[in-house]
């Protein structure tokens, strides 16, 4: 028994196959009374489009490509992944899929994309962990090819954008640890000049200075890798300083565990907050930030598929934070 067809599914219904197809492609162009009887014949004969032939009749792949990066040894949890996963299902809901890609570094991202939308096995890409002076963007607007970047590179973002406001994740956490009665405030970060990290810095410092904190605490602002050890390495300096925060903001979830195994092993007391809220921080009963990455995922699609195809329409989500025991105590 061969599966039903479109003219199965039309003679059912009792219309013509252009009015099924317009059902599948075009409901608003079709009057409720003759869609509902057409989508109760789709579901009586369990009817399936050919997605392969719709593609190539209105000359999509309804493809989404987006370049994977291997986990950072050192990290603890990967927002890349839940990005991915969030990408993922939000796409699925707007009939497109991921087609994932590697490259090995950001010209090389370019030329594949620009080697995939030529084939015509995407429509556009995703573009993760935008820098400053960040070259795919550029490259991408000359190609023509459309795309939609997690991050800004703080200049011309003359593109779809979806972002998380870094400062007023970090902001919030210095709040939340003023109300403690906290007063010199620690900051661990990467090295500057990431963007990420130069935001959730400014963010320290912003809020430290709006409650007249920022210049007894300066000495407390502390930059290196993003690892376990390191996290644990810089807060034994913090410690060690003849005068000690009593507490601490981190730019990552990983460098906050780094923190809470030296304060553990030293029996010290330090609040601390990290950013991300992965896993671990939920394991660890510990402070952290929370990224609203499904909604980002969300965004990202509507961003890339919506109309107007690659005019600016950037947007700015806000995170949460999640309040755990490595703060909650005065």
């Amino acid at each position: 028994m061969h599966p039903p067809t479109v003219e199965d599914v039309a003679r059912a219904a009792g219309v013509s196959r252009q009015t099924v197809s317009n059902v599948l492609n075009a409901p608003q162009r079709v009057r409720p009374e003759t869609r509902q009887r057409v989508e109760a014949a789709i579901e009586q004969l369990g009817y399936r489009p050919n997605r392969v032939a719709q593609s190539l009749r209105a000359a999509t792949s309804r493809m989404i490509g987006y370049r994977i990066e291997p986990m950072h040894p050192h990290a603890l949890g990967s927002m890349h992944d839940r990005l991915l996963h969030a990408l993922a299902e939000a796409g699925r809901a707007a009939d497109h899929h991921l087609l994932l890609f590697t490259a090995d570094d950001p010209g090389d991202e370019v030329a594949n994309v620009d080697a995939l939308h030529r084939a015509g096995a995407i429509d556009g890409v995703v573009l993760y962990g935008i820098q400053s002076a960040d070259p795919r963007p550029a490259g991408l607007r000359h190609l023509r090819i459309p795309f939609a970047a997690f991050g800004r590179t703080g200049a011309d973002d003359a593109h779809p954008w979806v972002d998380i406001d870094n400062t007023a994740g970090t902001a919030a956490a210095v709040e939340h640890l003023v109300t403690r009665g906290h007063r010199r405030i620690a900051f661990l970060g990467y090295p500057e000049g990431v963007a990420v990290g130069d935001r959730r810095a400014d963010g320290w410092r912003t809020a430290l200075d709006k409650h007249g904190l920022l210049d007894g605490s300066r000495h407390l602002d502390l930059r290196g890798e993003d690892s376990l050890a390191n996290g644990a390495r810089l807060a034994e300096a913090l410690l060690d300083h003849h005068t000690p925060p009593t507490a601490v903001v981190a730019a990552t979830d990983t460098l906050a565990a780094g923190v809470l195994r030296t304060v553990r092993q030293r029996h010290a007391r330090l609040a601390v907050v990290g950013f991300d809220d992965t896993p671990t921080a939920g394991a660890l009963d510990l402070s952290s930030v929370r990224q609203p990455i499904e909604a980002v995922g969300h965004a990202m699609i509507r961003a890339l598929l919506g109309p107007g195809g690659n005019e600016p329409a950037g947007q700015l989500l806000a995170p949460e934070l999640i309040v755990r025991a490595s703060s909650a105590l005065p």
